[in-house]
């Protein structure tokens, strides 16, 4: 299988690359540059030491890891994260400590998010006097049931 290559600069040498914990994953380890704590309801903006250059017709979702989402309660604000194909600068995570009543602490190279790249379509967009009709039509949220 080809290999989408994806061009990386590090701002800091001791920070690893984005890797894939295993086989077939969709999202590759993002770590932090920095160590930090979050106290209860903080959030903080933290840096992965790494820049990237994507292909035009990409994007790189940054999204929430489970284990600390369920273990701490960490999760990103902004879930996912885009990164456009034209950005050249720091990757930079949006943490949040949804614990009530624990800190969790981090220390340089822990993984805090995982990145997921993905192609991406562009459209055009056609102003019409009224939409075509569908099955689902107007119904908005809980119109398709509550279970």
């Amino acid at each position: 299988m080809d290999q989408l290559q994806i061009f990386i600069t590090r701002t800091d040498e001791s920070v690893p690359f984005p890797t894939y914990a295993k086989v077939g994953d969709a999202g590759a380890d993002l770590t932090t540059r920095i160590d930090f704590t979050l106290a209860p309801g903080e959030r903080a903006l933290v840096p992965t030491g790494i820049s990237i250059a994507l292909p035009r017709g990409y994007v790189a979702l940054v999204h929430p890891r489970s284990g600390l989402a369920i273990k701490h309660g960490v999760s990103l604000v902004n879930t996912p994260g885009t990164i456009d194909s034209g950005y050249r600068g720091e990757i930079s995570c949006i943490l949040i400590n949804l614990d009530k009543h624990e800190s969790v602490s981090f220390i340089k190279g822990d993984r805090i998010a995982q990145l997921v790249i993905q192609r991406v379509e562009h459209a055009e967009f056609i102003e019409l006097e009224e939409l075509p009709e569908s099955e689902r039509g107007t119904g908005g949220f809980g119109s398709t049931g509550t279970s």
